[in-house]
């Protein structure tokens, strides 16, 4: 860190009244709180809610916050720091001495301070932490006399060396190694003094750890190179350079891509003063969560450790107790947590995930932040909530984070599969639902495996930040160790995986690259599967059932409909068709999709792909008999065959939707595409339509497209065999006179695909209304229908208000309007998209989010200058964007009237509208 002012002569008075007042980088908490909650981008989530609480009144050791400006700085300057940060550190440093009545570097009564990082969102695990900064070979043996305690000063002393020296000094584990370097020098100690490397770290002695340190100090010195820095000051300003420089960590950067962190936000550093869990039998350390965070229900729910530091909780060495535990072990300290737990559930109106430390009795705050939680606990403490009066509906909406209700529609297990199974083992339930899948026991195998398209379960003795990447690909994350408080258990919920950690009866053996429960032996690429609702594992793959909300929704299964989780759903839903003011309808090709995405709460269909229907049966020989056909006559023959078909389908579809709208695009993809490209295939069309086979190898070479996508395809198809437009305008409207005969009331509206230029609009549209004049002559029934048109490439948005003039409703195609706009092939992009993603060239893969700056910016375009041409045109989207919140949300922004998404997305797509017309109602 840069150095305090070296300067000889003391600047005049009037230098120092003009000269600019340094920023303020660093915040106090303590008896003098500079802060607040409402402070996060500036002093990260843990610094902000550490004044917060301190504000109201919690036992919260004192200490300072380094802001997030210092480390937008330090890497903005080559790794460096502003000049006032020093002299802003040593006046907090001073600040802690005067609330302690400790000091740093003291011989007599040594300050200790933990380091941690603080981000302005969430990502546990991710970055790193220091404890016990501040001791060295002199203030151990002072602390030790302080505290007359000569176990716990070495036992802290040697937990700061392998701290410090694996975040700050670069002491980690080689490829080639198993174990942490650390742990494998405490497993040899073990094995040489007691013949167990798996007997407690709180069995060993004063003599184990004076000797742990020396060993640890040795290992610093091997693999960094250089001796451990002995002074508090150097100790300190490696460790803030530490924290700042984990913002960029691998393990860190994989985290923010998953969740949309931007890098720019930076982390604070948190240096606070030490209290202690690991003093003996009346001290210990915990995480906790004001009400459970896998299932919702409200019980005071985590885990301790007696005689521990809080990083034992969450690393998974230790298997830790629950918490109702430590009523009957420390009932004045559980008493006290319990006060605290209520207070900060009426302050934060919010369930809080919170770390403690009992130091001999007394309880202290070292952090408080909004839980993670899985989407049936969001679902519950949202309704609770409301129900206890602590937030109002439309705050319990947004409660429900839309990137997770899928979660809630994931499937269960099979009951009578479990029951053949039987359970092998059973552990704590960290993250609920059902996963079965080949096991792995590395992060990297893992990775590698899903790629290939297997379903992984990811089994680990326990899981480090290390493994995020393997977590991430699996289906489902077992451990032998650790708590419902562990990383395993933080992440997995988090990521809405299925997780039972703990699991004390599966022993892995990362070596032979097995798993062994009891008698069975499981090797790598062997199926096991396992329940994190309940904390089961079973031998091998077993079957799923619908989860309560698909049985009760879809399959009207009347007990599924009486259980809370259908329950709360459905009260969800009916808050969100409250507050939105957007739409959602659904993507769907057959009377099932479209009843289905109905019982989800979707009104309409936004598109209908009539080429899938032409797949089915027998009827995709009809469509190649016209795509061969030499003349129009032949073409409009073969066409025939196909119209009861689609009639069929599109009647089908309007009964299902009970009177809403359906939006049927028409033939879209290219013609070679419904052809047969091996030879046997050709032979075998050959035969049945009785023609030579060379015709269709002719046909098949006729139509081959260089660039497809770009090619012979949509309203081009249309406007050079009008016939196919014909065929399929008659169906749809055919269908729609049934309909009506039928008492159904059907709304369709007839796109058309791909249009860049307005007269190809205007050549397909008087075509459908001269096909519907027809029909409706011949059947003399009148039918209200709508053409209109995808705009799904650039010329198609930049033109709106010319194609306006013939269009009634625009549908975006955002899948194809990405790829026309970036210039890039969706189906290609695998290959340089991940590269893209880490290079933050774009923040979100743009074909699974609206790139908003680009892509949107043609959606905008296209509203605006449609707008003014048909102030009352429909607007719409149907691209796969319209199930992804943030594009939901962007899509109502720019004020469309409703997004389409696939059946199973309605609900994710309905409450991200609402929460996005909650949150402009807030403007």
């Amino acid at each position: 860190m840069a150095k305090k002012s070296t300067a000889k002569k003391p600047a005049s008075k009037a230098a120092k009244k003009s000269a600019p007042k340094a920023p303020k980088y660093v915040y106090l908490f303590g008896t003098k709180t500079d802060g607040n909650g409402t402070m996060k981008p500036l002093l990260g989530g843990k610094g902000a809610n550490l004044a917060e609480m301190c504000r109201i009144g919690l036992p919260v050791p004192p200490g300072f916050t380094i802001t997030t400006e210092v480390c937008t700085y330090y890497y903005a300057n080559k790794r460096t720091y502003p000049a006032a940060l020093r002299g802003q550190m040593e006046a907090g440093i001073v600040s802690l001495e005067k609330q302690t009545g400790m000091k740093f570097g003291d011989l007599v009564n040594p300050l200790l301070v933990s380091v941690r990082s603080g981000a302005r969102d969430s990502m546990p695990g991710m970055m790193d932490t220091i404890l016990n900064l501040g001791l060295n070979d002199d203030t151990v043996v002072a602390l030790a006399k302080k505290t007359n305690n000569e176990r716990f000063a070495w036992d802290c002393y040697r937990r700061f060396v392998q701290m410090y020296g694996d975040v700050v000094l670069g002491v980690q584990k080689r490829p080639d190694e198993d174990h942490e370097p650390f742990e494998t020098v405490i497993g040899h100690l073990k094995d040489e003094r007691y013949g167990n490397h798996e007997i407690e770290d709180t069995k060993l002695t004063v003599d184990d750890l004076k000797e742990l340190v020396v060993r640890f100090k040795a290992l610093v010195k091997e693999r960094a190179g250089k001796a451990f820095p002995a002074t508090p000051w150097e100790q300190l300003e490696g460790a803030a350079g530490a924290v700042f420089g984990s913002w960029m960590n691998d393990r860190a950067i994989v985290y923010r891509r998953k969740y949309n962190i931007p890098t720019e936000w930076g982390t604070a550093v948190n240096v606070q003063a030490m209290v202690y869990g690991n003093t003996g039998d009346t001290s210990g350390s915990g995480v906790a969560f004001t009400r459970n965070p896998a299932n919702g229900v409200k019980e005071f729910y985590g885990e301790f450790l007696i005689n521990a530091q809080g990083e034992d909780v969450v690393a998974g060495v230790r298997t830790p107790e629950p918490v109702a535990e430590l009523k009957k072990q420390m009932p004045k300290a559980y008493h006290e947590l319990e006060r605290i737990r209520q207070n900060l559930e009426k302050h934060f109106k919010d369930v809080q995930d919170f770390e403690f430390t009992i130091q001999e009795g007394v309880v202290y705050m070292l952090q408080t932040r909004n839980g993670k939680r899985t989407a049936m606990a969001a679902l519950k403490f949202s309704i609770d909530m409301v129900k206890e009066k602590l937030i109002d509906w439309k705050t319990a909406i947004t409660r429900n984070p839309a990137d997770q209700l899928e979660q809630l529609l994931a499937p269960v297990f099979d009951l009578a599969d479990v029951k053949k199974a039987g359970v092998i083992a059973t552990g704590l339930p960290a993250g609920p639902g059902a996963a079965s899948g080949q096991i792995y026991l590395n992060a990297e195998r893992a990775v590698v495996a899903a790629e290939k398209g297997e379903k992984v379960l990811l089994v680990r003795i326990e899981t480090s930040p290390e493994d995020l990447r393997g977590m991430i690909a699996a289906e489902g994350i077992l451990t032998a160790r650790g708590g419902v408080s562990s990383h395993a258990a933080l992440v997995a919920r988090q990521m809405g995986k299925v997780c039972v950690c703990g699991a004390a009866a599966v022993q892995v053996d990362y070596h032979a690259k097995t798993v062994t429960v009891g008698s069975q032996t499981f090797k790598e690429g062997d199926w096991m599967s396992i329940d994190g609702t309940i904390g089961a594992v079973y031998a091998g793959h077993i079957k799923t059932a619908p989860s309560e909300i698909i049985a009760g929704l879809v399959h009207n299964d009347e007990a599924a409909k009486q259980t809370e989780k259908y329950k709360n759903f459905h009260q969800l839903m009916k808050w969100c068709a409250q507050a939105t003011r957007m739409s959602v309808r659904t993507n769907a090709d057959t009377p099932e999709q479209a009843r289905i995405a109905v019982a989800f709460g979707a009104v309409g269909i936004g598109l209908t792909r009539t080429e899938h229907m032409f797949f089915e049966g027998d009827r995709i020989d009809a469509m190649r008999e016209m795509i061969l056909a030499d003349t129009k006559d032949a073409r409009e023959a073969a066409l025939a065959k196909l119209l009861p078909y689609q009639r069929g389908d599109f009647l089908g579809i309007f009964k299902a939707l009970k009177g809403f709208p359906a939006t049927i695009r028409f033939l879209d993809p290219p013609l070679h595409e419904f052809l047969p490209n091996s030879k046997e295939q050709q032979d075998d069309l050959a035969k049945k339509l009785n023609i030579p086979v060379e015709k269709i190898v002719q046909r098949v070479h006729e139509l081959h497209e260089f660039n497809p996508m770009l090619g012979f395809r949509g309203c081009r198809l249309g406007i050079k065999y009008p016939e196919i437009t014909a065929m399929q305008a008659r169906a749809v409207l055919e269908a729609a006179v049934e309909a009506k005969k039928a008492g159904v009331k059907a709304h369709p509206e007839i796109m058309i695909p791909l249009v860049g230029f307005k007269k190809e609009l205007d050549l397909q549209t008087a075509l459908v209304h001269e096909v519907a004049a027809k029909v409706m002559a011949e059947t003399k029934t009148k039918i209200v229908y709508s053409v209109g048109t995808m705009i799904e490439i650039p010329r198609g948005a930049l033109t709106a208000d010319e194609i306006a003039q013939t269009a009634e409703f625009f549908s975006f195609g955002t899948n194809d309007l990405t790829q026309t706009c970036l210039g890039m092939s969706r189906d290609d992009s695998g290959s340089f998209l991940g590269a893209y993603q880490e290079s933050e060239i774009f923040k979100k893969n743009p074909f699974a989010s609206v790139d908003q700056t680009g892509v949107g910016q043609l959606m905008q375009i296209a509203i605006e200058k449609g707008r003014q041409t048909r102030p009352d045109i429909k607007l719409g989207i149907c691209g796969e964007h319209g199930g992804d919140p943030d594009s939901v949300k962007f899509c109502h922004k720019i004020g469309l009237n409703y997004v389409s998404c696939s059946p199973y997305r309605v609900p994710v797509a309905r409450l991200a509208a609402a929460q996005a017309a909650i949150a402009e109602a807030k403007k």
